[in-house]
């Protein structure tokens, strides 16, 4: 297993714990357990160090991805620039949680606020989780780009799509 394999099986985590947590969260804030809450703290913590796991493997996995045909170095560079900001909310996030999760084994007054702060931050995550997932996923997948990033980033293409000579 090369770099770029191990980023491909970390690099999921940090995207799905947070979603995971989110769903299990606010599960907890409905039926006011504070187990249930307790276990979505954790999976955010996990989501944490999972990130960390992922950001260390991404540098190895793009040294191997950039001699690849057909491969962009913008669409790299635009999927590394997010990672850093979601890795970093991620780690906020995991910040948070464990001090969430203290707050609440410590039955302290402010836990329940520290619920909402954590329900805030897991939102903001999950936003750039899902940008830092499609610009991950376009540096391979053709199929997920929009229409204006295949064209500019493949001009053979604009070339085909003038002389094939289908005027629908």
């Amino acid at each position: 297993m090369n770099q770029a394999h191990f980023h491909l099986v970390l690099n999921h985590l940090p995207i799905v714990f947070p979603m995971v947590g989110l769903v299990i969260l606010v599960g907890g804030l409905i039926v006011r357990s504070e187990i249930v809450k307790r276990v979505a703290y954790t999976i955010f913590i996990m989501g944490s160090l999972s990130a960390v796991a992922a950001m260390l493997t991404g540098e190895g996995a793009e040294e191997i991805v950039e001699k690849i045909q057909g491969v962009s170095e913008q669409f790299i560079k635009a999927h590394e620039e997010v990672a850093e900001v979601f890795a970093i909310l991620s780690y906020i996030l995991g910040a948070v949680s464990l001090v969430a999760l203290w707050a609440n084994l410590k039955q302290k007054a402010y836990s329940q606020s520290l619920s909402f702060v954590t329900l805030a931050c897991s939102l903001i995550v999950l936003f750039f989780a899902q940008k830092t997932g499609t610009t991950g996923g376009e540096i391979r997948h053709t199929e997920i780009r929009s229409a204006a990033v295949v064209n500019s980033a493949n001009p053979e293409i604009n070339t085909l799509k003038k002389s094939d000579g289908d005027d629908d």
